[in-house]
C-alpha cells in the first residue's frame, strides 16, 4: 500500500517538471512517441500475420491506419495539395525529404496503395519495429555496402520492368511475383525513396543521392516528388520544443524519365532537386530560422 503514495508523487513531480521545463516536455514527448511507434508496431504486426498470413505490401494499409492515429497525440494536422499526383493507376518512383523521425506519420498520411519504401538495413533490428517494416514489405539496405545496396535497388528496378511491361498482356486473375497478386495490380506498383539519405532538420534540403533516379530510369518510371514542410516551427531538436502544428505536403507534377539513359541521370537529379527545395522553402512557415533562405545554395550531389 505504501507503494502508491510513491507512485503519485513521482507522477505529480513529473507533471511538475514538465510545466516548468521545456526540455523535459519535449523528451517526455519523443519518448511517448517511441513507445506509440514500438506498442502499435506489436499490435500491428500481429494484426498484419493474422490478416495476410506474412510479408506483403498489403500491410501497409494496415500499418497506415495505426500510425494514422499518432497526430491526435500530438495535435499536428497534415494540409495535402494535389494528393490525386501519388493515386495515379502506374508505377513510378516518388522520392521526399526526410527530417525527423516524425516523417512516418507524415508518409502514412499520404502513401498511395502498392507503395514500397526502401529503408537503412539498421531499422530491421529494432525490435517490434523492425518486424512491422519487414511484414510491409519494406526493402532494405546496407549504406556501409555500396554492393548490396546497388544490388537491391537493381533487382527492384528489373522488377519494376517485369511487372510494367508484362501487366498488359496478362489478364488479371494471372498470378505473379513473390506476393501473389494479380499482374494488373502490380504494374501499380511504386516505390517511396528520401534521396537525401539521411535524416536532416537543417531548414534546407541536403544534396541527393542518385540511387532513385538511377532505378527510375532504369524502369523507365516517371518520379513524383512529395515535400513536407519544415517542422521547425514546432519540433526542434536543438531548441527541445515539441508542440502542436500544421504540416503542408506539397505533391508535385512528375517528371518524366521515358527514353532517358544513365548519362541523364545527373541532371534529372537537379532538376527534381531545384524543384523540391524551391517548393520547400516556399511551404515552410519559418526556413530562414534555420538558415535557410532562398539564396543559398545547396547542389545536388555529383
Amino acid at each position: 500500500m505504501e507503494l502508491w503514495p510513491c507512485l503519485a508523487a513521482a507522477l505529480l513531480l513529473l507533471l511538475l517538471l514538465v510545466q516548468l521545463s521545456r526540455a523535459a516536455e519535449f523528451y517526455a514527448k519523443v519518448a511517448l512517441y517511441c513507445a506509440l511507434c514500438f506498442t502499435v508496431s506489436a499490435v500491428a504486426s500481429l494484426v498484419c500475420l493474422l490478416r495476410h498470413g506474412g510479408r506483403t505490401v498489403e500491410n501497409m494499409s494496415i500499418i497506415g491506419w495505426f500510425v494514422r492515429s499518432f497526430k491526435y497525440f500530438y495535435g499536428l494536422r497534415f494540409e495535402v495539395r494535389d494528393p490525386r499526383r501519388l493515386q495515379e493507376a502506374r508505377p513510378c518512383v516518388i522520392v521526399s525529404n526526410h527530417q525527423s523521425i516524425l516523417d512516418m506519420m507524415g508518409l502514412m498520411e499520404v502513401l498511395p496503395e502498392r507503395c514500397v519504401q526502401i529503408a537503412k538495413r539498421e531499422l530491421l533490428f529494432l525490435g517490434p519495429v523492425g518486424l512491422i517494416m519487414y511484414l510491409g514489405g519494406v526493402f532494405f539496405i546496407n549504406r556501409q555496402r555500396s554492393s548490396t545496396a546497388m544490388t537491391v535497388m537493381a533487382d527492384l528496378g528489373e522488377r519494376m520492368v517485369r511487372e510494367n511491361v508484362g501487366s498488359h498482356a496478362r489478364p488479371l486473375h494471372h498470378p505473379c511475383s513473390a506476393d501473389g497478386v494479380p499482374c494488373q495490380l502490380l504494374c501499380e506498383l511504386k516505390v517511396w525513396i528520401y534521396p537525401e539519405g539521411t535524416r536532416n532538420d537543417n531548414g534546407d534540403l541536403l544534396p541527393f543521392k542518385k540511387g532513385a533516379f538511377y532505378l527510375a530510369v532504369q524502369a523507365q518510371v516517371p518520379i513524383v516528388p512529395v515535400v513536407y514542410s519544415s517542422f521547425s516551427s514546432f519540433y526542434n531538436t536543438k531548441k527541445k520544443f515539441f508542440t502542436s502544428g500544421t504540416v503542408t505536403v506539397q505533391v508535385l507534377e512528375a517528371i518524366p524519365t521515358s527514353g532517358l539513359t544513365a548519362a541523364d541521370v545527373p541532371a534529372l537529379v537537379d532538376t527534381c532537386h531545384r524543384a523540391m527545395r524551391t517548393t520547400f522553402l516556399h511551404i515552410s512557415k519559418t526556413p530562414q530560422e534555420n538558415g535557410a533562405t532562398a539564396g543559398s545554395g545547396v547542389q545536388p550531389a555529383q
